[in-house]
């Protein structure tokens, strides 16, 4: 028998992170939506010293983000957003139905395999560093990483079809993990440029960039793209 779970309060919980972090994001949009009050916190693992020892205490790999709630720990972004989403009151953020949940964990681990890499370190970075220090990209791998990101965006909107959300009718957390790549990747026009070839994704990422939880989390790169830091 399958063991109900226990609702527990959203006092103390704080998440360890970087605000321009896209899994800091993801976690952060996850406690918008279910309303759970919480602290960021500042862990820069990219600092000229490394990752801080003592964030190493808590994440082994040194990654961010880490969730502290009252005396429990978790890391791994998808880890905390499901725990979020089940021991927090609020609406739902996964599926009911047994197809549809494996349509959400196939859409994360499609993005965390495939268009974290291109789409964000490959294309988004790499526009920043020609703005900010004018060091151009190599050609030759920043197109590679554009059909790259194509091909994932092919498969996120075949698996999307033409529902409002990516995994049907419900938001989920397969969109908030989305949200934050595809949003950076828009910012650069090649990416923006490719985005638009799917009017569905298109639509979808308009959509969710009215929610409360993305205005509540967005970043300086969002407010200013074109500038440094």
């Amino acid at each position: 028998m399958k063991r109900p779970l226990t609702r527990m309060s959203s006092s103390s919980v704080r998440l360890l992170g970087l605000g321009h972090s896209i899994y800091t994001r993801i976690a952060r949009l996850a406690l918008e939506e279910k309303g759970v009050s919480y602290e960021l916190e500042e862990a820069d693992p990219f600092g000229p010293d490394g990752v801080p020892a003592e964030h190493l205490k808590r994440h082994p790999f040194g990654r961010i983000p880490v969730l502290v709630h009252a005396d429990f720990l978790l890391y791994e972004t998808s880890a905390i957003c499901r725990y979020i989403d089940e021991v927090f009151p609020g609406p739902q953020l996964q599926p009911a139905s047994g197809a549809h949940r494996a349509r959400m964990t196939q859409v994360i681990s499609l993005l965390d395999s495939y268009a974290y890499r291109p789409m964000v370190w490959d294309v988004f970075v790499q526009h920043r560093r020609l703005i900010v220090k004018g060091t151009k990209p190599d050609e030759a791998a920043f197109d590679s990483a554009l059909r790259q990101a194509e091909t994932a965006l092919r498969a996120i909107v075949e698996i999307k079809e033409s529902s409002r959300y990516l995994v049907g009718s419900q938001l989920t957390l397969a969109d908030l993990h989305a949200f934050p790549m595809l949003r950076y990747f828009a910012l650069v026009p090649e990416g923006r440029a490719l985005i638009a070839r799917y009017p569905t994704l298109a639509e979808w990422l308009a959509d969710m960039a009215q929610r409360q939880s993305v205005a509540a989390t967005s970043s300086s790169y969002e407010h200013s793209p074109q500038k440094a830091d």
